[in-house]
């Protein structure tokens, strides 16, 4: 088990050096001049050579490309994404709050999505062919298929404004979690219960549910091994399900005014930010990264036959 971890971790470190380097491309690749864009948000009335070059040497962008590049992962590997080009202040007094507020957003979100995907799924995997299981798929379909942000504007025109139940908006109190959160859990575990259901019938027909009830185990002793066993499989879908709400709730942010990365990435893209744009696509690489190793470890733990597999 402990040389399986290390050997995960060893090949999760090229794997994020690929990716910072291609983050550090891309951003470089950009047509517009980043020292021309630092005296555009400072004000600057008439932006000339000199002040181009000044610029550049100030903010290092007159290094070669390779020397630019190090530096700055060197940097960011010490959480020093440096300065904002629009305010000056560093990367990480604005990115560090708000992904810490998005983390929370997220970190309720995917607790509320675990837990109903798997008592969906259960209870459509039990209830097969039935009523229950075809209202529910039924209904799953209808409202993953909505888009969030109109899913959103109805929740906030009625809760918020029509019965002025919850807040529209920030990150007041706990009731600030509420909309967000049934919102980012419908559009998900309409998708994820599916996963658990397929599992759960998967292993429904196995020789050891059939062996069970012939020595007069419990059915609901059999459910939780099958329960068990079908995790197995979603694990992996929900370590990733972390990452994957993480990066995607810019829509969500941006219609609750919440205060995180989505609401900051799309000011700093609209505001050709470069520092922050490349801190935020390396943080959602890095939990990508993270979130897969941590999904991975889980199932070998899980399962016995992995483990004499390493």
């Amino acid at each position: 088990m402990g040389s399986y971890i290390i050997r995960r971790i060893l090949i999760s470190v090229p794997l994020l050096l690929t990716i910072s380097f291609l983050t550090f491309v891309l951003i470089n690749l950009s047509p517009l001049d980043p020292a021309e864009v630092v005296l555009q948000a400072q004000g600057v009335p008439q932006i000339t050579e000199e002040l181009l070059e000044q610029t550049k040497e100030e903010f290092g962008m007159d290094k070669p490309f390779i020397l630019r590049y190090f530096d700055w992962l060197i940097a960011s590997l010490q959480l020093d994404f440096g300065d904002s080009y629009i305010n000056g202040k560093p990367v990480w007094s604005l990115i560090g709050p708000a992904f810490l507020n998005t983390f929370k957003l997220t970190l309720v979100s995917s607790v509320a999505i675990i837990f109903m995907s798997i008592l969906l799924g259960v209870i459509c995997a039990l209830k097969e062919g039935k009523m229950i299981d075809k209202s529910v798929r039924g209904v799953s379909f209808f409202l993953t298929a909505m888009p969030s942000y109109w899913l959103a504007s109805i929740m906030i025109w009625y809760v918020s404004v029509k019965l002025d139940l919850l807040p529209t908006s920030g990150m007041e109190s706990y009731k600030s979690y509420i909309l967000p959160v049934i919102v980012i859990t419908i559009n998900y575990a309409g998708i994820y219960f599916r996963n658990v259901r397929t599992s759960m019938l998967n292993n429904l027909n196995e020789d050891y549910v059939l062996y069970g009830r012939a020595s007069g185990l419990s059915e609901i002793k059999i459910t939780m091994h099958i329960l068990r066993n079908s995790l197995q499989v979603a694990i992996s879908i929900f370590g990733m399900s972390i990452p994957i709400i993480l990066g995607s709730t810019v829509v969500i942010e941006n219609v609750f005014a919440w205060p995180g990365l989505g609401t900051l990435s799309v000011k700093a893209i609209l505001s050709r930010d470069f520092p922050i744009i490349q801190a935020y696509v390396l943080i959602l690489a890095a939990a990508f990264v993270l979130f897969n190793t941590i999904s991975d470890i889980i199932n070998v733990a899980m399962n016995p036959k992995l483990r004499n597999d390493l």
